[in-house]
């Protein structure tokens, strides 16, 4: 089988690990899921990064309703996207699958520390690397964690997953004629604020040409047909 991309990062939203849609915390089964659509492409040759979000676990947004500073929000959701990296990281050891966590905040005793040269060479190897706590810094998404790392890693692509099978111009659950969108360039997703990633994250791949593939994780078999360059989601890249 050939594949067309063979590193790449892939960002999953906390939600992923939830159970389904308005549930919270990290359901067990979900994790194993998940572990299995990961090793599904590893086991084709491909190189994998995962950056995990942390809304299943706390929403910053609550917390800033009741005055909450920012930047101790913005630390508490990445604790939650570290609580998030164990989780999956214990399914795909389970699963078989050789992996290491590694976070932007130091955490010695239960991860490595982020850097760069070593995600790379874990990579290399044939591990899964898990990049957990987003940048380290207030102020930045986990979209936005997730295309840094994907230009550090020199990924082929970056995948966002989501619960949608691709961008569309209004949400399809509400409006079923909604425009689909196979292919969009950079400009225009920034301009027509497509709610699947936010703008500092395409700005950043549009800076440094990094595709961006949408998906829907849950189709089946969506992220091998992903990487082998068949037709799925929306592609995000130049004109």
């Amino acid at each position: 089988m050939m594949i067309k991309y063979k590193r790449i990062v892939l960002k999953l939203g906390g939600e992923a690990l939830a159970g389904g849609e308005g549930k919270t915390g990290i359901d067990v089964q979900m994790a194993e899921d998940l572990a299995s659509k990961v090793k599904s492409v590893k086991d084709l040759g491909v190189e994998v990064a995962l950056v995990l979000g942390g809304g299943n676990l706390w929403r910053g947004k609550d917390g800033l309703s009741h005055g909450m500073d920012r930047s101790v929000a913005d630390h508490i959701g990445m604790l939650a996207t570290v609580m998030n990296t164990l989780a999956l990281q214990d399914a795909l050891v389970r699963s078989g699958v050789e992996t290491r966590a590694q976070t932007a905040i130091t955490m010695q005793a239960i991860a490595e520390p982020y850097i760069r040269l070593r995600a790379i060479r874990h990579m290399e190897k044939g591990r899964v690397v898990i990049i957990g706590a987003g940048t380290g810094n207030p102020y930045f998404t986990t979209d936005t964690a997730a295309a840094l790392r994907a230009m550090e890693v020199k990924a082929d692509i970056l995948i966002k997953a989501t619960k949608v099978d691709a961008v569309y111009a209004e949400d399809p659950r509400v409006n079923p004629n909604a425009k689909r969108y196979d292919r969009l360039s950079y400009i225009e997703a920034l301009n027509r604020r497509v709610g699947v990633m936010d703008s500092t994250a395409i700005s950043l791949c549009m800076d440094n040409e990094m595709p961006i593939l949408v998906l829907d994780l849950w189709q089946p078999r969506s992220l091998e047909r992903a990487v082998t360059g068949e037709a799925i989601g929306t592609i995000i890249a130049g004109d």
